[in-house]
């Protein structure tokens, strides 16, 4: 099955509800088996789908709701759910910026964030066909004759490994030239370092006389400046078709026009922007 990718460089903190709620945090959609934050696919196939004007390519693309037929055309008293043409999955990390004493700001991934990467990209990077290995951990493009240091760690030189191949594993777009100085961590410390890294907004709800209503709460969100993907391709019912490449045509063509979306909540806190481009 031939996989496309869609890039979203976040223009603000975006965040996707969550299942937990511990105390007064509310936090953001985890991986069951990785805890680390995502976008779920319900939530881009939704943005894109309302992002879509046309019925018939609504209907084409992303199949009927329950809801899409006139209540005047139904035989049955109930609309026809059907499937469509293009599959979505879900919005992973790649890289995701902290904050550093030593350089400013410094982008991080893990070895299976680009594993994962790696094989939706079956084998191109760039658009050059190539063979990529995944970099050891502590590979980094910022040499190895200083240390690095991020938030309360501090890595030597001789634990930094030069990365050559690095701009491979950072897609070509508008917004990500700026993605220079890059780190791989291990999964583990990974994990760590972005539960220290996500955004925190503290919310408060007020009476009318402008007194706190109940108490403090936190928001968790993605960072701004963070690059993720979703993979997208063409379902088996579409590749029956007699022109299984005419909807991904399609599709392509809006994603060329949606260079910016807003997915998430908070829209009107100019949250969840993102600039969006197809490789």
């Amino acid at each position: 099955m031939k996989h496309n990718y869609s890039y979203l460089f976040l223009l603000a903190p975006l965040h996707t509800g969550g299942t937990a709620q511990e105390g007064n945090l509310l936090g953001i959609a985890r991986e069951v088996h990785t805890e680390l934050p995502y976008i779920p696919s319900s939530t881009i196939r939704g943005r894109l789908r309302a992002s879509i004007g046309d019925q018939g390519v609504r209907e084409q693309l992303f199949g009927k709701s329950l809801k899409s037929e006139k209540e005047s055309d139904r035989t049955d008293g109930y609309g026809e759910l059907t499937q469509g043409d293009i599959w979505i999955s879900d919005g992973s990390l790649l890289w995701i910026p902290v904050s550093s004493l030593s350089h400013g700001v410094i982008w991080v991934s893990s070895p299976l964030l680009l594993r994962r990467w790696a094989k939706f990209q079956a084998g191109k990077a760039n658009g050059a066909a190539t063979s990529l290995t995944i970099p050891a951990e502590y590979s980094t493009s910022l040499g190895t004759q200083k240390p690095v240091y991020l938030k309360d760690a501090i890595l030597k030189p001789n634990d930094l490994k030069a990365w050559s191949n690095w701009k491979d594993f950072v897609p070509a777009g508008d917004e990500t030239g700026d993605i220079d100085r890059v780190l791989v961590l291990p999964d583990r410390h990974f994990k760590t370092l972005v539960q220290m890294a996500l955004s925190r907004q503290v919310k408060i709800k007020l009476k009318n006389d402008k007194t706190v209503d109940g108490g403090f709460r936190y928001e968790e969100a993605i960072p701004r400046d963070t690059l993720m993907y979703f993979p997208w391709g063409l379902t088996s019912q579409a590749i029956a078709k007699s022109d299984p490449h005419g909807s991904e045509q399609v599709f392509r063509d809006l994603l060329s026009e949606w260079d910016v979306l807003q997915i998430g909540g908070q829209e009107s806190l100019g949250r969840g922007f993102v600039q969006q481009w197809c490789s």
